[in-house]
């Protein structure tokens, strides 16, 4: 069944590197940081999204449709991901977007506008209310002569986890020739797609490292159940042999703040540090709060000295854009 890893369409630049951040290990002064840089997939810039997008626009070639459909924030990486691949396909793609359209676009919102997409937006509305236009969307377009294909919030189900599956067998073969495997891999946790195709991966291809994920939007409960139920869905569709270990992942949850999208400025602080030590750029909405979290998780001692840690660049730079002005403002960039 691992030969079903390679129905995909291969549209990023992989394998994508792993780096040390020497500086980073040094300030935080715990266990050794490595950064896998999965912002650097290509396609848009598109990050983590990518890997996931890869399967689910193969398994919508394989059914013959021409138009992508899916949601997300304003600001939604995701979103601006699957219009970036179906632009690079030659498909259709329609967004429905959680908020009301601003006066002027910016970040991922301005680059889903450069890749042609269709917006509807849909105003402090809840999930089950963006999938239900999603479906009215998707029977309108029918009526026009498409076939649409819906892709699930963050491409997060059995499918797109695809991906995060085959970045585990991508990071065996890294570990290998670097000569270690690391103690944890830690990333950015939204809708759970990447975290339980990591998880699933570890399972599958027998990877020592703890796998946690860093909440940016829901409670530990309600994002271990989404991962849990992910991962039931691979075994039915395709690893029936993987057995899953509750040790296998963890999920704090404790650096959300004010919400999905949401930061403060300690964040942005640590951001802004991130890029003046290690020309890294992280990102307020996932990157970031991952990163701010792992640095107070080291000072509490959940993460060691001499222990090595993986932290999962899952991209996202252009979320940091509408936060320019409260950057600006706090640490005079100007002048």
């Amino acid at each position: 069944m691992v030969n079903v890893l390679e129905n995909r369409i291969q549209l990023a630049n992989l394998p994508t590197p792993i780096q040390k951040l020497e500086r980073l290990s040094e300030l935080f002064g715990g266990p050794e940081i490595y950064i896998k840089r999965d912002d650097l997939t290509g396609i848009g810039f598109s990050g983590n999204k990518i890997r996931k997008l890869e399967y689910c626009a193969y398994a919508a070639r394989e059914r013959g449709c021409d138009l992508l459909i899916t949601c997300g924030g304003i600001q939604s990486n995701h979103a601006r991901a699957t219009a970036a691949v179906a632009a690079k396909l030659g498909m259709k793609c329609h967004l429905v977007l959680n908020g009301n359209p601003p006066e002027i676009a910016e970040g991922n919102h301005f680059l889903d506008m450069m890749f042609e997409t269709d917006i509807s937006y849909v105003s402090n509305c809840e999930l089950k209310d963006l999938e239900k236009e999603i479906l009215r969307i998707a029977e309108t377009s029918k009526n026009k002569g498409y076939k649409p294909y819906m892709v699930p919030l963050g491409a997060s189900d059995a499918t797109g986890s695809l991906g995060y599956i085959r970045a585990v067998k991508e990071m065996k073969k890294q570990f290998s020739d670097m000569g270690f495997i690391p103690d944890h891999i830690i990333s950015a946790a939204g809708s759970g797609g990447t975290m339980s195709g990591l998880t699933a991966g570890k399972a599958l291809f027998d990877l020592s490292s703890k796998i946690t994920g860093f909440s940016v939007a829901f409670e530990r409960v309600s994002l271990d159940t989404k991962i849990k139920g992910v991962i039931r869905e691979i075994q039915e569709k395709y690893f029936p042999e993987i057995i899953l270990d509750l040790a296998d992942f963890d999920i704090i949850d404790s650096y959300v703040g004010e919400g999905y999208t949401k930061t403060d400025l300690k964040q942005l602080e640590l951001i802004k540090k991130v890029a003046g030590l290690e020309a890294i750029l992280l990102d307020p909405t996932y990157t970031g709060k991952a990163m701010f979290g792992l640095s107070r998780e080291i000072e509490k001692g959940t993460f060691r000295k001499g222990e090595k840690v993986l932290f999962l660049h899952t991209g996202g730079v252009f979320g940091l854009f509408p936060y320019r002005e409260m950057l600006q403002k706090e640490y005079k960039l100007i002048g």
